[in-house]
């Protein structure tokens, strides 16, 4: 185990460096990972080697911010936190339905760089970049090769964005757009704002909760002041993610005005369970966030240990709506290749 000092050394240091930094040293190997949880005991049981494998390493990195670490419980090797993050042997696993891409985002793509599956939204890809790995990521075979966020390609999906009044919304995603540089994204959200039929720019991130430092006042200065409303949506999982650093940066953005909503994945072993959800409703509104949806996990390969199924699910849920008054009950949605909208689940 590591001893507590270790811990609270390893805060305080993470306090005081700034977001790059930390996220400079994101990349790291399951034996570090286990050695920093105190784990390093239980890999040579084979339990542990049916859990991880280094191997799955070499389907999708292993990436985890400090900020995130630290709140994963030392020595569970069924943490919630630490699964979402930790390479198994089962994402090697063929499973009937899984598939590489399985939201066919490829087929909706006019210009490199942009998804337009909904009439009045455009998704652009700001970065292939993001600050955690989340082994359940429906687009971690997503082919960011064909979409380089380069200042050239992002013309061109500005230039088709400027095209179809239409839409009134951009989505920045990625990746995660949050990892970029303060100058690159000023000036990506700068030249959205100047598009006039653009009313609202959403900001789809996961760096809240794994990279909680990332709200700096650069950051609050760039998102001050703009023609469009700006919302940001965080991808948080479970309320064990909402430290107190997170609070902080929730605040800093809530005190700007900021509209702060939630989104999570409903996974196996991580929170599948209406009390769990429950509580990260309360905790999320308790820092002036709005819980928004809850997804069916996507069928993308290297994933299927985290499904549940959709029956599981509805008893899931209905459970939650027992548990909550409704303005706190996140939209239990799926997403399909094809369909104009979510696709809300029905009970």
């Amino acid at each position: 185990m590591i001893p507590i000092s270790n811990i609270a050394v390893e805060k305080e240091r993470n306090e005081k460096e700034n977001w790059r930094t930390i996220l400079s040293r994101s990349r790291i190997s399951r034996e570090s990972l286990f050695q920093r949880l105190g784990l390093d005991n239980n890999c040579t049981s084979a339990s542990a080697a049916d859990c991880s494998e280094q191997n799955a390493e070499s389907l999708f990195p292993l990436v985890v911010p400090e900020p995130y670490l630290q709140k994963i419980q030392v020595g569970n090797l069924n943490d919630p936190l630490l699964l979402q993050v930790l390479p198994q042997t089962k994402e090697f696993l063929n499973v009937n339905g899984f598939i590489e891409e399985p939201l066919a985002e490829q087929d909706f793509s006019p210009v490199p760089g942009l998804i337009h599956k909904y009439k009045s939204r455009v998704l652009l890809i700001a970065t292939q970049s993001c600050a955690i790995h989340c082994r359940y990521c429906f687009r971690r075979n997503f082919p960011y090769s064909d979409h380089r966020n380069s200042q050239e390609s992002w013309q061109l999906s500005l230039d088709y964005i400027a095209k179809h009044e239409e839409i009134n919304e951009v989505i920045l995603s990625g990746g995660d757009p949050l990892v970029m540089s303060d100058k690159a994204l000023n000036r990506l959200i700068t030249q959205v704002d100047e598009i006039k039929h653009i009313r609202r720019i959403r900001i789809h991130t996961r760096l809240l909760p794994a990279l909680p430092q990332r709200v700096t006042n650069e950051l609050l200065d760039i998102f001050k002041n703009r023609r469009c409303r700006l919302i940001v949506v965080s991808h948080c999982n479970h309320a064990q993610e909402l430290g107190e650093d997170v609070a902080n940066a929730l605040a800093r953005l809530h005190s700007q005005g900021i509209q702060l909503l939630n989104q999570s994945v409903l996974l196996k072993g991580v929170n599948d369970d209406a009390r769990a959800l429950a509580t990260l409703s309360e905790s999320l509104w308790e820092l002036n966030v709005q819980p928004y949806y809850l997804h069916l996990l996507d069928k993308v390969s290297g994933a299927a240990h985290f499904d549940i199924g959709e029956q599981e699910a509805h008893k899931i849920y209905k459970c939650l709506l027992a548990l909550l008054p409704g303005f706190l009950v996140p939209k239990l949605v799926l997403e399909s290749p094809g369909e104009r909208s979510k696709t809300p689940v029905s009970l």
